[in-house]
């Protein structure tokens, strides 16, 4: 088996995958980035209303991370139908 170690990757999936699984995918260019920010969204937004904060000021805050996204595909996002 190779040794992945070389590779010095961040696992924003950890809640999923554990770290060697995240490295070795990235490494192979298999994680696909725009559904992992997808992810990190959804938990975001959903930590947020768990606090009681309503979605549309969940939103607003998640944009501040995601400037490029409008409201509208933030909102798709967290209700995406999976």
């Amino acid at each position: 088996m190779e040794n992945y170690e070389k590779f010095s990757y961040s696992n924003p999936l950890s809640d999923i995958i554990p770290d060697e699984i995240y490295t070795l995918l990235k490494s192979k260019g298999l994680i696909n980035e725009k559904s992992v920010r997808d992810h990190l969204i959804r938990k975001k937004f959903y930590e947020m209303k768990k606090n009681n904060i309503n979605a549309s000021e969940a939103i607003s805050i998640i944009r501040k991370d995601y400037p490029y996204l409008q409201f509208d595909t933030i909102r798709k996002i967290v209700y995406q139908v999976k």
